[in-house]
């Protein structure tokens, strides 16, 4: 019998543990994980332009403009297929979400969107406390007022923008399970992620 190809979307609040449950799911369950934002991180590098959220949102529009609203979901299939697919993993997880076209093609694939989320003051520490160690140390060096607003900018288009735009408000909507991660457990979210995914 064929093997049912598990795709999981992620999406949630800067600094609420997204790329943290994408490497548990990879470790624990054989999930393959894909990081959508280092996608526009080597894009800069490419370009040679600092690597700043302004830049990873003209770069993530430019794309949808150019290859489709959804690309990015179907540029980390295609990526998954290169890997090896279901001939060794179990499926692929990406994170992270901000158009609403990526969580209804994830959708139409069969699979499952999960948001993320935790306390805003618990957020922005983690994000201070390890931007040395995930080397955004210029990239993550900012106030917590810098930091609401950055999320705020992100969660709504801004009036006059095109579907291109990020939307994280809408994505959001979209999603099928909700975790808040707190605590900076990983066996407290491992729990989470396996009671709400059924693995």
């Amino acid at each position: 019998m064929d093997k049912k190809l598990q795709i999981i979307g992620l999406a949630g609040t800067n600094g609420s543990g997204k790329d943290t449950v994408g490497a548990l799911l990879a470790e624990h369950y054989n999930f393959w994980f894909f990081s959508l934002t280092e996608l526009f991180r080597e894009e800069c590098r490419r370009r040679a332009i600092p690597i700043t959220r302004e830049n990873t949102r003209m770069i993530s529009a430019q794309w949808r403009r150019e290859s489709g609203l959804a690309t990015l979901v179907d540029r980390s299939m295609a990526a998954f297929d290169k890997v090896g697919g279901l001939n060794k993993y179990v499926g692929v997880v990406m994170s992270s979400l901000r158009n609403p076209y990526e969580p209804d093609r994830i959708h139409e694939l069969g699979g499952t969107v999960i948001w993320i989320d935790a306390d805003p003051k618990i957020r922005y520490e983690r994000i201070q406390t390890n931007a040395a160690t995930r080397g955004r140390a210029g990239e993550d060096n900012k106030t917590y007022q810098q930091f609401l607003q950055e999320e705020q900018d992100e969660m709504h288009p801004p009036k006059g923008a095109d579907e291109t735009a990020l939307n994280v408000a809408a994505v959001k909507e979209r999603a099928d399970i909700f975790i808040t991660n707190n605590e900076d457990k990983l066996e407290i979210l491992l729990g989470d992620l396996k009671n709400a995914i059924g693995l």
